[in-house]
């Protein structure tokens, strides 16, 4: 891991871009934290629109969760921002634009291939940001994933034991594969349901929370579109992770 840049935001949270090979990615740090009493992390999950688009409302995230005393971070997804496209993913998504304008239901076929290259690709590279950021002074555990894509973040509590809680955000096409793999996750689970998401299909959203094996697991619906989201929402799903890092 190699910092870029580094500056200090008014409220004293330290915000550091750094890349990791290719992939580059943001760190938050609270001005609490210190080698002998380090913060707690959330890595930060967006959709894949790039870190520069996504920076506003990553940057917001960020600072509540610093405020609460976690450290928070970010990488930039494959096939976003300046990372090299690819062939087939750019195709799924000229599919599913066509199907959307047509006003035709998103098939299995074009789900599988948007979502699923891109959950191989980016959970590989979660972990490897985790293995780097947990060797900085200042971050320790646990850790919590909060966001976007909720399928990237399905396979990442399944596969990476270090994840102690999640919070995700419903909203994007899920995979009929990623319901089965839904059914291994245990850990404290709080899951963000816009009611009117333009671009969701409800019923599947309640199908996945439904699928998912957590013992305890809630889901907080809300009236509105998918940018709607209602501060009080936020502050539930602080409390969440409060609840379950410190």
């Amino acid at each position: 891991m190699r910092f870029t840049s580094e500056q200090r935001l008014d409220d004293g949270v330290l915000e550091r871009e750094f890349t990791l090979g290719e992939i580059p990615g943001i760190l938050w740090t609270p001005a609490s934290a210190s080698a002998s009493a380090p913060a707690p992390l959330i890595l930060l999950g967006h959709p894949p629109l790039g870190l520069r688009k996504m920076y506003p409302r990553l940057v917001d995230r960020a600072r509540r969760a610093a405020a609460d005393g976690f450290a928070a971070a970010t990488i930039e997804l494959p096939g976003s921002g300046d990372r090299p496209r690819w062939a087939a993913a750019e195709q799924a998504r000229a599919d599913m634009r066509r199907a959307v304008e047509a006003g035709e239901p998103v098939g299995d076929e074009i789900v599988d291939a948007l979502v699923l290259p891109l959950v191989d690709r980016a959970v590989p590279e979660w972990q490897a940001a985790l293995d780097a950021l947990l060797t900085l002074p200042g971050i320790g555990g646990p850790v919590g994933y909060s966001g976007g894509v909720i399928s990237i973040g399905v396979r990442l509590t399944v596969v990476e034991p270090r994840i102690a809680a999640a919070g995700l955000f419903a909203g994007s096409f899920v995979p009929r594969a990623i319901f089965e793999e839904a059914r291994q996750v245990t850990i404290p689970l709080h899951v963000l349901l816009q009611w009117d998401d333009e671009g969701n299909d409800r019923q599947a959203s309640l199908d996945l929370f439904d699928a998912f094996g957590s013992e305890e697991k809630t889901l907080h619906a809300n009236m509105g579109g998918h940018t709607g989201v209602p501060q009080f929402a936020g502050d539930a799903a602080a409390q969440f992770f409060a609840r379950h890092l410190r």
